[in-house]
């Protein structure tokens, strides 16, 4: 049986555990002592058998002891994702100061909790999905739901009937849906027990509150130009998912800058029995295939997601139908700039979840690599679109913003090749910082320097074999024979005997030391420096990156609609206001799809 930290005299580091782990009693929590997340008691247990680490015990003052298991800490970006998709809300409690600069007790906190609808890492995602966390709050007539996906910013709410939230929760199945804590068993009575649920308190579900919040985080006086002042459940819905990504420590999310209304009446509303029936996305059966299979031609992960909602969510109005098709008609009779598209758009990664990195302060430096290479990919795909003023694809390309200055400052900075993370090799380039390029020359040019040394000295005293050393007692030293101590000069001074040699120290090497023993923590200090202001630099073009972003996966999917109807000999539909269907000869793109090739 485990034991548990707080069930015994607990030295300083585990009070100090202990009291963190209070504040987040149902999650994992990863405990940053040096070099390593720690986990401690039931935790310990937990991550071991997740994540295959070794679980050991050790002592905590008063003859007790506790489990213990834990991995370094530039491992986090492996092991956290593995405790989240096996279902843990995982707890990061930081050291809050250096250790060096403190003879007491590190101070800690817990900097961030993860969950499954709010989660960032790459590793936890899936490209081609999205990552909702919703809100349904529950009352007597009418119930109000919130969605929002943390890793792009896309936020909406709706409000109806509990078969209308029904019918979202099927369409957008969150990954972790909040309910109000005395409402769970209600929750569960109406919409089943497949969800991920989260409770909040009743206070987080006040309509005041929530609508203060929504004009907090907006900067709004109200929240009629989104269209959704009216939608008075789905608001409190909505707050509350302010409120809990407040409680999570997600503070920097200036990339969710709007939210918009899941108004029935601008889509046909399928069920989730109609999406499971029509097998849109999944089939029923091991070898069937669903229609996403069939008609999946998109180049970019932003532009797989979009499409999955497109095909849910399939319009009702006539003229945007009309819009859409009429791309899709002139693509497929432009060969070379379908396949010029294509080729930009698959370079372009997932700028959408990029954007929103940039915006929560966790994009890599590779990761900062592949936004320049992204927003370069921005320009080419703008030319394409304007290249003929009255194309139909200039609408698209009015839309699309390279943000050719952010694209060169990054070009400028960083090193082509920098690592996933700071402090794992060079990141900011040479001529960026003369300090910078100092320190580093004082780093890696150090053994030239001590060679130069030792060759000067040897000149200087006529001793051959003298020799510069380094140990970590007593850093660095010139060592003399005996037989040749009598050539030593005044200004050296004794560091250490030997039974053969002395051991010397001199000015110049005392100060090299002391630059180059510092020189490692400096170069890092001063690359994460930089990099912040970078980051901070592109966080201004969020809005640009954004709109370019939503622009690209609408043009990627209808790219993938023109190939899939080259490939398929699909025609050009005529979509009108009546109420009569005439098909002529028909095909059926999923059973078409499996047949075999002599039978077409």
């Amino acid at each position: 049986m485990a034991t548990s930290p707080k069930s015994r005299e607990d030295t300083p580091l585990m009070k100090q555990y202990a009291a963190a782990k209070s504040l987040n009693p149902d999650a994992v929590l990863l405990f940053r002592v040096g070099d390593f997340y720690e986990t401690f008691g039931d935790d310990a247990i937990k991550a071991s058998e997740i994540l295959g680490i070794t679980l050991t015990r050790r002592s905590n003052g008063a003859a007790s002891s506790v489990e213990l298991a834990g991995f370094p800490y530039h491992a986090l970006d492996t092991y956290l994702p593995r405790l989240v998709r096996a279902g843990q809300r995982v707890a990061i409690c930081e050291q809050l100061e250096d250790p060096k600069l403190t003879k007491d007790l590190v101070k800690r906190g817990i900097t961030e909790l993860i969950t499954p609808g709010v989660a960032l890492y790459d590793q936890v995602l899936e490209h081609k999905e999205n990552n909702f966390l919703a809100c349904v709050h529950l009352e007597k007539t009418r119930t109000g739901l919130a969605l929002l996906d943390v890793s792009t910013g896309e936020f909406m709410i709706a409000e109806g009937t509990r078969d209308q939230t029904d019918h979202w929760l099927g369409t957008f199945s969150p990954k972790e849906i909040l309910v109000e804590r005395s409402k769970q068993n209600l929750f569960r009575e109406t919409f089943g027990t497949r969800y991920y649920l989260s409770y909040l308190e009743d206070w987080a579900f006040v309509a005041d509150t929530a609508y203060e919040k929504l004009l907090r985080h907006f900067g709004t006086t109200s929240l009629k130009g989104f269209g959704i002042e009216s939608d008075h459940e789905g608001i409190v819905a909505a707050g509350a998912i302010l409120q809990y990504l407040e409680i999570t420590h997600h503070e920097r999310i200036s990339h969710i800058s709007k939210i918009i209304s899941l108004h029935e009446n601008n889509y046909v509303g399928l069920d989730k029995f109609s999406i499971s029936n029509l097998e849109l996305l999944q089939s029923s059966g091991e070898s069937g295939v669903p229609l996403i299979s069939v008609i999946d031609q998109t180049k970019s992960p932003m532009g797989a997601r979009l499409l999955k909602r497109w095909l849910v969510m399939p319009l009702c109005d006539p003229e945007r139908i009309h819009q859409r098709s009429h791309i899709v008609e002139y693509l497929t009779g432009e060969e070379d700039v379908r396949n010029s598209l294509g080729e930009q758009i698959s370079g372009i990664g997932d700028l959408e979840r990029l954007s929103a990195k940039v915006a929560t302060g966790k994009i890599s430096p590779r990761e900062m690599n592949q936004l320049r290479v992204s927003l370069n990919a921005l320009r080419q795909i703008k030319q394409y679109c304007l290249a003929e003023a009255s194309a139909p694809l200039a609408g698209i390309g009015n839309q699309v913003i390279p943000c050719e200055s952010l694209a060169e400052q990054i070009q400028r900075m960083l090193i082509e090749e920098a690592p996933a993370m700071l402090g794992k090799g060079p990141v900011i380039a040479r001529g960026v910082d003369s300090g910078l390029d100092e320190l580093r020359d004082i780093l890696y040019s150090g053994k030239d320097y001590l060679i130069n040394l030792q060759k000067r000295e040897i000149e200087r005293t006529g001793i051959s074999s003298l020799k510069v050393s380094f140990n970590n007692v007593f850093g660095y030293y010139i060592e003399v024979r005996n037989t040749h101590k009598d050539k030593v000069p005044e200004d050296w001074i004794r560091r250490q005997t030997l039974v053969s040699a002395e051991r010397y120290i001199t000015e110049e090497l005392k100060e090299y030391e002391s630059r180059i023993l510092g020189a490692e923590d400096k170069i890092l200090a001063l690359e994460v420096k930089i990099y912040g202001e970078l980051v901070a630099s592109a966080l201004q073009y969020l809005p640009q990156m954004q709109q370019s972003a939503h622009a690209v996966a609408r043009l990627d999917v209808l790219l993938s609609f023109a190939n899939t109807a080259i490939k398929r000999n699909y025609c050009k539909p005529v979509v009108c206001q009546g109420d009569v269907i005439d098909i002529k000869q028909g095909r059926h793109p999923v059973i078409e799809y499996q047949l075999p090739p002599e039978n077409p």
